[in-house]
């Protein structure tokens, strides 16, 4: 119900006063960002002017954006990755920050094939949790009721580690989940999960699962959106269904959970809430047992309105799947944040996924913009690029976002590409259209053309016995299967057909690529269950020059014409799969550790 119109909002009715005032402070963000921008940018240099990174472009305590835009340099990771590193190693000294680095986030990019280490301070949660903040008011104007019911998240926490000084170094959300923010938030009831935080918490991934899910069935008359933080990750959470609703059944039947069950909070909390339940039982495996999964989310769960995921980027490629599974349920994108930053939200998350545009709110950092023009020669040190302003921004065109933290990141790339799709009040709206390079992606894993190479060449060094080469190759992010897994089209000269490589050594080339992918690839391989079995494919000897011919066909330059590293055009890829005279998939799972490799 709509409170009194005159906390009114130019965006709609807001159903409480509570949100009348997260809209207005919206309202008030976007109606000028440029003096927002300005102040932002002053706080942060008047902070960190002393701190030994600015102090090395003498900006000599200047706050305006003038001298620091001549002075100060745009960045890389690994510009700035010997700070970090120092930081890392124990430096106490206020070399980005004045504020002491309270602990490092983990970005899903990484450098050198471990993750990037994000510096981080106290106050940032509140920054952050400001923005988590206006997400259910503006949700609450295009979908009414959900205060009456519960959202069904399945929402993990990954692995932790230490860096040498101590540091905890984990993903943004595993320290949102593990922070007083979210683990002391009072009572909203806009905002009720059915998984209990000591499901959320509980660190074994089958054990976090089978709760969440199991608490998402015992109230599903009450669940009224069903999401996770990516597409990928509730599509998993679908597959679990499908392997353990047996299981599952039966704790519901009996009111007793799994005895795989064993974490002691997890247990307790489920002995709680447990009671027997036959019909659920039963409607659970009348649903489940026929082998038809079409609109299984709304059929166990018959009043959700939507689902709340990241569908852009390269989560687009799970939209089809999502909609067989929830009979095209809308999905909303409510939010666009980062390890370094969190940026803005949805002002329409009812919107298609196609049409969905974020507007950044000036008040989160210093936000800039690298024009993206194939024209222009590539940045370097001598030949700077201008950037432009959040509001200097122009409609339809592309940019790089670079950005300016309180925690101590000075113009940094973040490698998002954004394009500009119109403006909310002055403040503009963005549709996020790709990672910079990044070649290959199922879940938060991001593998560029350089590490696919790589891995290409260690896996090739299994074949020199049987002087055996891979002529060429290409590839492809599977997502038909779940969890999705990299596709690898392998081409061979073998020049002793007597001696040609078997299936077992080309098993073990599989292996041997995963053993080379980046670090969070591993994780995900082996403790998130997040990506299946790399798949190696050998083609016919001649297949890609068919694809060459094909390419030129449709208009390619012979002369310009490069082997495509990635592929997703259909006729590509049944060309591709015609030709395929052997499938290999990977046989074990590659190493990986939560350690980091220690650098001085």
């Amino acid at each position: 119900m709509a409170v009194d119109s005159g906390l009114s909002s130019p965006l709609g009715p807001p159903s409480c006063e509570k949100d009348a005032k997260a809209l207005q402070f919206i309202e008030e963000m976007t109606r000028n960002p440029d003096p927002v921008q300005e102040k932002v940018l002053a706080e942060i240099l008047s902070r960190n002017g002393e701190t030994e990174y600015l102090r090395r472009f003498k900006i000599a305590g200047a706050t305006d954006r003038d001298t620091f835009k001549s002075k100060v340099p745009v960045v890389t990771y690994e510009d700035l990755q010997p700070d970090i590193q120092r930081i890392a190693n124990g430096d106490r000294s206020p070399i980005l920050s004045s504020h002491p680095i309270s602990e490092f986030l983990t970005s899903s990019g990484t450098s050198a094939g471990e993750r990037k280490l994000m510096p981080t301070i106290h106050e940032d949660w509140d920054r952050r949790q400001k923005l988590y903040s206006l997400l259910m008011p503006v949700m609450n104007l295009n979908v009414p009721g959900l205060d009456k019911g519960k959202g069904l998240y399945f929402l993990f926490v990954k692995s932790e580690t230490k860096t040498p000084s101590g540091l905890v170094a984990r993903p943004v959300l595993t320290g949102y989940y593990r922070s007083e923010h979210f683990k002391n938030r009072p009572y909203d009831p806009y905002n009720v999960y059915t998984s209990p935080d000591q499901a959320i918490l509980c660190v074994d991934s089958f054990q976090s699962m089978y709760a969440q899910m199991l608490c998402g069935l015992l109230m599903h008359k009450e669940v009224l959106r069903v999401g996770a933080v990516f597409a990928s990750g509730l599509l998993r959470a679908i597959r679990f269904l499908q392997v353990h609703w047996q299981q599952l059944a039966h704790d519901i039947s009996t009111g007793t959970p799994n005895p795989k069950i064993t974490d002691p909070s997890v247990r307790e909390c489920l002995a709680g809430i447990l009671k027997p339940n036959q019909e659920l039982a039963d409607l659970i495996t009348q649903e489940c047992s026929g082998g038809n999964w079409e609109g299984i989310i709304t059929r166990i769960w018959p009043n959700t309105k939507y689902l709340d995921v990241i569908v852009t980027g390269a989560m687009a490629q799970y939209i089809p799947t999502l909609d067989y599974f929830s009979d095209g349920l809308p999905l909303a994108c409510t939010m666009y944040a980062s390890s370094e930053c969190y940026f803005g939200l949805n002002l329409k998350p009812m919107s298609k996924p196609s049409d969905v545009s974020y507007t950044i709110m000036p008040n989160m950092g210093y936000f800039e913009f690298l024009p993206q023009d194939p024209s222009t020669p590539p940045l370097s040190r001598d030949s700077p690029p201008r950037l432009v302003d959040l509001a200097d921004v122009e409609v339809g065109k592309e940019y790089e976002l670079v950005i300016t933290t309180y925690s101590g990141l000075c113009r940094y790339r973040v490698g998002d590409i954004l394009q500009v799709t119109g403006f909310h009040n002055s403040a503009p709206q963005f549709r996020f259209i790709r990672r910079k390079n990044v070649l290959l992606s199922i879940d938060s894993d991001k593998t560029d053309e350089a590490e696919l190479q790589k891995a290409v060449e260690q896996a090739s060094l299994l074949l020199r016995e049987f002087n055996t080469s891979v002529v060429e190759y290409t590839s492809f992010a599977d997502t038909k299967t779940i969890p999705g897994h990299y596709v690898i089209y392998w081409e061979l000269l073998v020049k002793d057909a007597s001696n040609s490589p078997t299936d077992t050594v080309l098993k073990q080339c599989c292996l041997a690529m995963e053993e080379s992918m980046n670090s969070v690839y591993r994780q995900g391989r082996v403790a998130d269950n997040s990506i299946g079995p790399l798949e190696i494919r050998v083609v016919k000897s001649g297949t890609f020059e068919e694809l060459m011919d094909y390419a030129i066909s449709r208009g390619a330059s012979i002369n310009q014409y490069k082997v495509p590293r990635c592929v997703n055009f259909t006729p590509i890829m049944e060309l591709l799969d015609s030709r395929v005279v052997s499938t290999n998939f990977s046989p074990a799972a590659p190493s990986w550790t939560p350690d980091r490799r220690r650098t001085d």
